[in-house]
């Protein structure tokens, strides 16, 4: 059955949760419902125009993007604001980003989901505890997850609290300067310069996991849109409404796609119900096989990633997806309003953590019964 059918079968107040099941439980049906960006001829997309002149082509290469005047950009007639780039990036400098968000993003003093009942000497370098496991790792029998493996989240900039779904100034490490270049280029070519990127949600994704259905509204500045950056295998994303009741589009996101959420769609309702095997057939998507280019720019921010490291990457990978989310909390000039008490530094790693709780709302564990 198609999800169209569904939709309109079932329609009402729980349409968008009946597409989520519809897809979550996904087995080799007919996807022909899920718009491909990176196929767009024939689906009921409109192009959506880029600020070609807001960005050099060096300052491009330095974040390991093709010159914007070669992206493809994409949009959907009634959600004005959405914004879908199918993979700007300069061959072979997918790897950088995977790296850093494997290896060098999850190191301290940034936050993950392991930190909530494990020591902060545990958690201290998941990539080292993790790679020799991962790079011996068979296919072939069930073995002990590495650390890596186990995490579902990283926060960083300004923590996300999951108890009270707010930032606060208390809870703020440095962000990751390439992260916050690579953003910066972004949200320029797609008409937002003044963006700053203060604020990022990683999210690590298996074929079991699931991004229940939720809308990013803590950030107190609504103004600067919203960044998603993914990586690894593809993903069917949906994108509803202003009202949780609306019906959602699918859309197929793939290594390397990017979407900006601004304007009218900086608040609408989405959630990830799926995570897919390489639609190539393959371990890992062609865009991750290609060599880094020999003619980067001294300055830029994209590093080689060493063998030894690509095949930790590459192992996690085969049935993993990396997502970060970017965002800017503040408006210029603006501040936090007064908290009526000093947060618990706990608080930030609460159990009630909506990636770890049993409930349909930004969760990570798999959606059995929903």
């Amino acid at each position: 059955m198609a999800a169209g059918t569904v939709a309109a079968r079932e329609g009402g107040e729980d349409a968008f949760r009946q597409l989520f099941r519809f897809y979550r439980r996904w087995e080799g049906s007919d996807l022909s419902d899920v718009i491909d960006f990176s196929k767009p001829a024939g689906r009921q997309v409109i192009s959506s125009p880029l600020a070609l002149s807001s960005v050099s082509d060096q300052d491009a290469c330095r974040a390991g993007l093709k010159p914007v005047s070669l992206w493809k950009a994409y949009g959907l007639p009634n959600y004005p604001g959405f914004i879908f780039i199918p993979n700007p990036f300069l061959p072979g400098c997918q790897r950088h980003w995977v790296k850093q968000g494997l290896k060098q993003y999850t190191q301290k003093p940034n936050v993950c989901n392991l930190d909530m009942h494990m020591s902060s000497k545990e958690t201290a370098d998941l990539w080292g505890k993790s790679q020799l496991q991962l790079r011996n790792k068979s296919s072939s029998k069930r073995e002990p997850k590495s650390l890596l493996e186990k995490l579902r989240w990283v926060t960083l900039g300004y923590h996300y609290n999951w108890n009270t779904k707010k930032y606060s100034a208390a809870h703020c490490t440095p962000f990751p300067s390439d992260l916050a270049f690579l953003s910066k280029q972004v949200a320029k070519a797609c008409g937002f310069p003044g963006f700053q990127a203060e604020a990022g949600i990683l999210n690590y994704y298996h074929f079991d996991s699931s991004l229940g259905i939720h809308v990013d509204e803590s950030e107190l500045d609504h103004s600067q849109p919203l960044l998603s950056f993914s990586f690894g295998q593809s993903s069917i994303f949906l994108l509803g409404g202003l009202k949780r009741e609306e019906a959602p589009v699918a859309i197929f996101i793939h290594s390397g796609d990017m979407m900006v959420m601004s304007g009218f769609s900086r608040l609408l309702y989405h959630a990830v119900p799926r995570v897919l095997p390489n639609l190539e057939g393959k371990p890992l998507p062609s865009c991750l096989e290609l060599p880094l280019p020999a003619d980067l720019p001294v300055d830029s921010v994209i590093e080689s990633c060493s063998q030894e490291d690509w095949q930790v990457c590459a192992k996690y990978l085969q049935g993993s997806r990396v997502n970060m989310t970017i965002r800017q909390v503040l408006a210029e000039g603006q501040n936090f309003p007064p908290e009526p008490r000093m947060e618990n530094k706990l608080d930030v790693l609460s159990k009630s953590s909506c990636h770890e709780e049993n409930s349909e709302i930004k969760r990570h564990k798999p959606d059995l019964d929903s």
